[in-house]
């Protein structure tokens, strides 16, 4: 069953678990981490692409099925905190990927908006092999909490107003760091463009701010991002 549960410090978490279809395995994992609207059918999609590409994938419910209002502002105070229960969640998400039989041990992670910024502080964590960031905030300090990260693939957009520099900020730390790094920043796109997002009576709203999907860039970032994961989780053979 793709919905399933899994133990994190404080307790069970519930999760969407994607095994590719394909092939004997073992695979690499991948932690799919969502956007500010929770583990809706849009990441589990994500979680699902990933697995097609050969990936043992797994996106938690950071909310834990919670009133997503708390959980939303919870999700954000750590964020800028970069501790907490969330951040427990995602380590135990990794340990439960690696520890399966059909992983190689090997993880990733991925993450899209609010996701996107978790993702990039995971990958100072311990077991991330890689990281793909998507229009995730980056510190201000970031030649500071990014030192050991490990290799990091991020896409943006220009005409995201909520992340301007955001790009360029991370480009010049990982710089600096001699991190492994593929930044890209796509002109014709805004926030949220490689999410399909279905939420209601705000989706016009999102549509005029600029948070629209941009096929040919979330393609272009797609093959980027799966580049990378080859080159820096795959090729590393079993753990």
């Amino acid at each position: 069953m793709p919905e399933i549960t899994f133990r994190a410090p404080h307790g069970e978490v519930p999760g969407y678990l994607a095994v590719p279809a394909e092939g004997a395995g073992p695979w690499p994992g991948v932690v799919v981490i969502h956007e500010a609207f929770g583990l809706n059918a849009d990441i589990r999609g994500k979680a699902d692409q990933m697995a097609a590409h050969g990936y043992v994938a797994l996106a938690p419910d950071l909310y834990e099925h919670k009133a997503w209002i708390r959980c939303i502002r919870s999700a954000f105070t750590q964020l800028r905190a970069q501790s907490g229960p969330a951040f427990e969640t995602l380590d135990a998400a990794r340990s439960f990927l690696a520890g399966r039989a059909d992983c190689t041990g090997h993880t990733g992670v991925i993450g899209f908006c609010m996701g996107g910024g978790f993702a990039l502080l995971c990958a100072t964590r311990d077991g991330f092999s890689v990281a793909a960031i998507n229009y995730g905030e980056v510190p201000k300090d970031a030649s500071e909490r990014l030192r050991g990260a490990c290799p990091i693939v991020a896409s943006y957009g220009k005409r995201d107003k909520t992340l301007r520099g955001r790009a360029e900020r991370l480009e010049r730390a990982l710089t600096e760091l001699g991190v492994a790094h593929d930044i890209k920043t796509y002109d014709d796109a805004g926030h949220s463009f490689m999410n399909k997002l279905s939420v209601g009576p705000v989706k016009p709203a999102l549509h005029v701010t600029g948070f629209d999907y941009v096929e040919g860039a979330s393609e272009d970032a797609w093959r980027r991002i799966i580049a990378f994961f080859e080159e820096h989780v795959r090729a590393r053979g079993p753990a």
